[in-house]
């Protein structure tokens, strides 16, 4: 995917426990801080073309250039998150591009064979995909799933805030409160 999207920008885990997974990763591996929201807004979510309303909570701190994202599942309504729980499952569950370029670069990877299982919208110009798990072997990597995700709004402005505060971070206020996107 790379040849499409360019680098790697986010790896996210599915975990147990956000609360715990964000002060091990903050105490043990020194990644934060932690922008957290309990519930994310999620708009206009679809999973295998069928809407329903998910309770997704989520920290996202960065390590580097990289952003790590912790995600916990709140309610049980069919995502390809519950699907890899589901299937015994644990750890990286997708890996995230991020475009300024959204409608191109999905149309690029469907012209490539990619098939959109799960969609949504974070904030305006906030939308993201995640395609059809294409792997022949499932012993190669099971489970990790790609994500589009469009940053040209309000999120893209959370994902640099993001970045910025971990680029100076000294250890103190490890979770900070994921601010409200309508203000960025």
């Amino acid at each position: 995917m790379s040849r499409f999207f360019g680098e790697i920008r986010q790896v996210a885990y599915l975990v147990p426990d956000i609360e715990a997974a964000m002060t091990y990763w903050s105490n043990v591996l020194g990644v934060g801080p932690w922008y957290y929201n309990p519930k994310v807004p999620i708009r206009n979510y679809t999973y295998r073309g069928e809407h329903f309303e998910p309770h997704n909570a989520v920290a996202l701190a960065n390590a580097g250039g990289l952003q790590i994202e912790l995600l916990q599942i709140r309610n049980d309504v069919p995502s390809m998150y519950r699907d890899f729980l589901n299937a015994g499952r644990s750890g990286a569950q997708h890996v995230a591009y991020w475009t300024e370029h959204f409608d191109a670069d999905l149309a690029r990877a469907r012209d490539a064979g990619f098939e959109v299982c799960m969609s949504g919208e974070v904030g305006e110009n906030g939308r993201f995909v995640y395609f059809e798990d294409r792997s022949a072997d499932p012993g190669c990597h099971p489970g990790t799933t790609i994500e589009l995700s469009e940053v040209a709004g309000p999120k893209g402005k959370l994902f640099t805030m993001i970045r910025e505060a971990a680029a100076v971070w000294d250890g103190t206020d490890p979770v900070r409160e994921f601010p409200d996107l309508t203000t960025l």
